[in-house]
């Protein structure tokens, strides 16, 4: 169940990903657990969540192309476990 006075979390300034106005249920591929997030919790796993697929594409997080968007994807888990404790560590940790 989603903490209503996590609803309206913004988004940090440095966020150039998409904005999602509404949320959607989450599962984790590896546990099968699911959370329900709100549109800008949804914002975030997705940037997340894409950062990490293209470090993966690029030969991993220890590729000098990738340190930016390894920083970025630190900014948006440490964003993510601040705003949403609780689906952080279902979903991302």
């Amino acid at each position: 169940m989603m903490d209503m006075s996590l609803k309206n979390k913004k988004l940090p300034k440095w966020f150039d990903g998409t904005h999602y106005s509404k949320g959607d249920i989450v599962k984790n591929p590896f546990s099968g657990e699911s959370y329900e997030l709100n549109g800008a919790e949804l914002s975030m796993y997705d940037f997340i969540m894409g950062c990490q697929f293209v470090m993966e594409m690029k030969g991993g997080p220890f590729n000098e192309a990738s340190s930016e968007i390894q920083s970025d994807m630190r900014k948006g888990l440490d964003w993510f476990r601040s705003t949403n404790a609780k689906a952080y560590m279902v979903l991302l940790d």
